[in-house]
């Protein structure tokens, strides 16, 4: 039997059919599979996509089935959930994280595959080239190696005394961060700041990085965007805020969660616009010859009320630049 899996709330608004649609009258099936279930942050994803889908007249319910799928981390389940949404055969997979387009992939060389929010797509072999993916895999990128350097700077400026940092990844479902930190200590250094790859594991290798970082003065974190992170996000923020730990974080969540600021791509907007692709692939075009996009949006999101609990005088300079003030 096909195990079928709902979010609560996805419903959306009737739109207008699309023009293929109203020529054939047929409803067209897509995979959608994304972090853990019920999450808040997968929820707003899953509704930005939806939302970019009903703009362009595709509504579940009337013209568009989605069947969905939440991996979470866990590598295991999302081998399994893989070969699962493969197997009922849909027009086209909206695929989130590298574990999950490496499971896809390794899966279907077929089934159109759109991904979303994927480092380095060209360096883990998803695609060819960003301009002419080939294959059946295309999708939206999410940065690249120069951001380890704006999170330091960022960091430093909010934290002058962080003289050491560390950026925190799962080596399992973020594998391509050693080789950013490595490019980023290539480049000539203006920032008297000790940057190091601090891979991780379980929470007890979470805990005991936050420690050792805040155990001498000067200790500074930054979370990178990994599916391992965003699961254990509540444990992060906890240990952060109890051991006093300047941080910055990737997604906007963990600065509205608790978190000292965030910086990074507004991945809202992203998934939103990962539904032209989807809308293209339904009516024809090929994957492998629809080009990989990068971001358009970068949104920096500051929470000044735990600046205040960590003893921080936020600079005018980044209240100026923040896209958002957490008071």
């Amino acid at each position: 039997m096909r195990r079928r899996e709902f979010i609560v709330g996805a419903a959306g608004l009737v739109c207008p059919l699309s023009a293929r649609a109203q020529q054939s009258n047929q409803i067209r099936r897509i995979g959608v599979f994304i972090g853990a279930k019920n999450d808040p942050e997968a929820v707003a994803r899953i509704t930005a996509l939806r939302e970019g889908l009903d703009a362009l007249g595709w509504t579940e319910g009337r013209n568009l089935e989605i069947e969905y799928r939440f991996g979470g981390s866990d590598a295991d389940r999302i081998r399994s959930y893989a070969a699962e949404l493969v197997n009922s055969a849909p027009d086209v997979i909206v695929a989130n994280t590298s574990p999950v387009v490496a499971a896809l992939k390794q899966t279907t060389h077929t089934v159109p595959i759109v991904f979303v929010l994927v480092n380095d797509p060209v360096a883990q072999g998803f695609i060819t080239n960003l301009a002419r993916p080939g294959g059946n895999i295309t999708g939206f990128t999410l940065i690249e190696f120069p951001m380890v350097g704006k999170w330091l700077d960022l960091l430093k400026e909010m934290a002058p005394s962080v003289r050491r940092a560390a950026l925190m990844f799962n080596p399992v479902t973020a594998p391509y961060y050693p080789g950013y930190v490595r490019d980023f200590q290539a480049l000539p250094q203006t920032l008297e700041v000790e940057l190091s790859a601090a891979p991780v594991r379980s929470e007890a290798d979470i805990e005991a990085l936050i420690i050792g970082l805040a155990r001498e003065s000067g200790g500074g974190l930054i979370s990178a965007a990994d599916p391992f992170n965003v699961t254990n996000r509540s444990l992060v923020l906890t240990l952060a805020a109890r051991y006093q730990l300047p941080a910055v974080y990737q997604f906007r969540l963990f600065a509205e969660e608790g978190g000292l600021m965030s910086y990074g791509p507004d991945t809202h907007d992203i998934f939103r616009r990962s539904a032209s692709y989807v809308d293209r692939i339904l009516k024809g075009e090929k994957p492998g010859e629809l080009p990989a996009q990068a971001p358009i949006k970068y949104e920096l999101i500051i929470n000044l009320k735990t600046a205040k609990t960590l003893g921080l005088t936020v600079p005018p300079s980044l209240l100026v630049r923040a896209d958002e003030v957490i008071e």
